[in-house]
């Protein structure tokens, strides 16, 4: 290891910038920390003292010369990357930045169908045509995972001038793939790569973890610090490592869609989870692996769930059987303030942190208290996803041209079948929609809409019904 991977150069210079007592003419108005109410004053003091503004010394996120130079220079060399920047909006500005980027109004993009909506939505904003390729259903894991090799190739055969590619690796679940593979045919076709790994940051620690999609050749590779790493949710990064793309226009957009005033403890526990994990021992993985063989134990309740395997350890998904709803027992976790990352139809998600997990006697009380109020609860309709995504390959029913000239109105989920989409159906977590702006409704669509409604599934829109064209 770099010793430089020791330092965090930003977090370093604000930490002296405070100490240094400087007195406030400037913005923010909290002016570090004096003025806040007295009830919120022992949670925010501390780290107000480091929210500060584009001070001399402090640099600039969107003209790094300094610290944030710095901080982003040992990113990359941690990631292997040939630029980092550092993302204060989420691996959601990532995401549209690096389609923007790429992609202009009328490109043809090839782009997997069950990918997060701010793929989607930077999509729209390019005005690029997709071509979307279904994931397909794994018999083991039980959902729709990711789209085959075979499926890539058909859609490069009929789609060779496609700008890019826009795959997610891993899935929210931890699942893994040949995206190698997959990178490589898109590159015979000089075609850049583009992964959403929000997932995935951790991968950079190496084996027993798979390897990241940047390590396997993606052009560029998106990731969600807080996600897996100790760092402020909205915090991530934008790698890129490509020839084929260029990073002054990525940039460029970076600055369109980032705010003006970033965060600076934000933008502080990206150079923090960086040496963080840049610093973990091999023992120290070790122990957290043990620690999340000893949760998969404890967790094992055959009588009313399953646990899957993952190809991230840290991923500990349960699968609910027939008897009962996902929501059901989520909820009764709940009860026990014990929160999951994820609840669908039929599948929950714990997700293991990159520590030792120390309650280990309050998680075997409360699954014993599940496995007891189980045994009172009555049954629940299931429903089958299985053939969701119909059309290997598919495209919008209308450009997002077409849709932005037309009007559109509000009715009823069930009297949407046979129109278009003027929206997409979104349950969240994941963000993964269900049915995508410009797709004509099916009604399998509807019916898996209303199943997951029944089953306390939320869907992420502001009015019932749907907005059809």
């Amino acid at each position: 290891m770099n010793k430089d991977q020791l330092r965090m150069p930003l977090f370093e210079k604000l930490k002296q910038f405070a100490s240094e007592g400087p007195t406030s003419f400037h913005v923010p108005g909290h002016k570090n920390g004096i003025i806040i109410p007295d009830a919120a004053r022992n949670y925010f003091e501390q780290i107000l003292k480091l929210d500060m503004t584009e001070l001399p010394g402090l640099d600039d996120l969107h003209a790094p010369a300094e610290s944030i130079a710095e901080s982003e220079g040992l990113a990359a060399e941690f990631f292997g990357s040939e630029e980092t920047f550092f993302l204060v909006g989420g691996s959601t500005a990532g995401n549209l930045a690096m389609i923007l980027g790429v992609c202009s109004a009328g490109d043809e993009v090839i782009v997997q169908r069950n990918c997060h909506k701010s793929i989607m939505n930077g999509l729209e904003l390019s005005g690029a045509k997709p071509v979307f390729i279904a994931p397909e259903y794994d018999d083991e894991m039980r959902r729709h995972t990711n789209p085959s090799l075979s499926i890539l190739r058909e859609a490069l055969r009929v789609h060779p001038d496609a700008k890019a590619i826009v795959l997610t690796y891993p899935d929210y679940f931890g699942k893994t793939y040949s995206i190698e593979e997959m990178i490589q045919l898109a590159h015979s076709y000089n075609i850049p790569v583009l992964v959403d790994e929000a997932h995935g940051v951790h991968f950079a620690l190496g084996g027993p973890f798979p390897p990241s999609a940047l390590q396997l050749g993606a052009d560029v590779v998106v990731q969600s610090a807080h996600k897996m790493a100790p760092a402020m949710t909205m915090a991530s990064f934008l790698h890129i490592n490509s020839s084929l793309v260029s990073k002054e226009r990525i940039a460029h957009f970076l600055q369109l869609i980032q705010s003006s005033s970033p965060s600076y403890p934000i933008m502080a526990s990206l150079d923090i989870a960086r040496s963080f994990l840049a610093t973990l021992k091999p023992e120290d993985v070790v122990v957290i692996l043990q620690s999340v063989k000893g949760i998969r134990d404890i967790l094992k309740q055959e009588a009313y769930w399953d646990i899957l395997p993952s190809d991230d350890p840290l991923k500990i998904t349960f699968h609910v059987k027939q008897s009962h709803s996902a929501r059901e027992i989520a909820t009764l976790f709940e009860n026990e303030n014990i929160y999951p990352e994820l609840v669908t139809h039929n599948q929950i998600l714990f997700i293991h942190g990159l520590s030792s997990f120390e309650k280990t006697d309050v998680l075997k009380k409360t699954v014993k208290s599940v496995m007891e109020q189980l045994k009172n609860h009555s049954n629940h309709a299931t429903m089958n996803v299985a053939k969701l995504f119909a059309e290997p390959i598919q495209e919008l029913a209308l450009s997002y041209e077409a849709m932005n000239k037309l009007p559109y109105k509000q009715v009823p989920f069930t009297e949407g079948i046979g129109h278009i989409a003027a929206e997409a159906v979104i349950p969240y977590p994941p963000g993964i929609p269900f049915i995508l702006k410009g797709e004509k409704i099916t009604a399998a669509h509807i019916e898996a809409i209303e199943q997951l409604r029944g089953q306390g599934v939320r869907i992420q829109q502001r009015e019932s019904g749907i907005r059809v064209y």
